[in-house]
């Protein structure tokens, strides 16, 4: 993990919701000499509860603090948000749905394989 990567990520986080360093350590709790070791020159990388602490008071990922790709992390929140919505709708089926399902998903799972 690139420490300037998350250093420009934070900071571009920090500026679009217009919050200043002090303000993010009043939010997180986070000392401000800490916030400022992330954003200085030699741009340290936080411990992983840090940056998911940052990421929350931000409202982005830690995955968009450390790559800058909100995008990615969002799309596998929505796969594992539709997996659970599958999931409850299969528990709802009776035994002979279930298969037809589980046909279905095989058969798909098939065709992807082979494209």
């Amino acid at each position: 993990m690139n420490g300037t990567c998350f250093k420009t990520n934070l900071r571009a986080a920090l500026t679009s919701r217009g919050l200043t360093v002090r303000e993010l350590s009043v939010i997180t709790g986070i000392a401000k000499g800490t916030l400022d070791c992330y954003l200085g020159a030699r741009a340290s990388m936080p411990p992983a509860d840090i940056a998911a602490k940052i990421a929350a008071a931000l409202g982005v990922t830690v995955e968009f603090l450390v790559s800058g790709h909100e995008a990615e992390a969002r799309e596998s929140e929505r796969r594992e948000s539709n997996i659970g919505a599958i999931f409850q709708l299969l528990v709802e089926l009776d035994e002979r749905d279930v298969q037809t399902v589980l046909t279905l998903s095989k058969t798909l799972k098939a065709q992807a394989e082979r494209a």
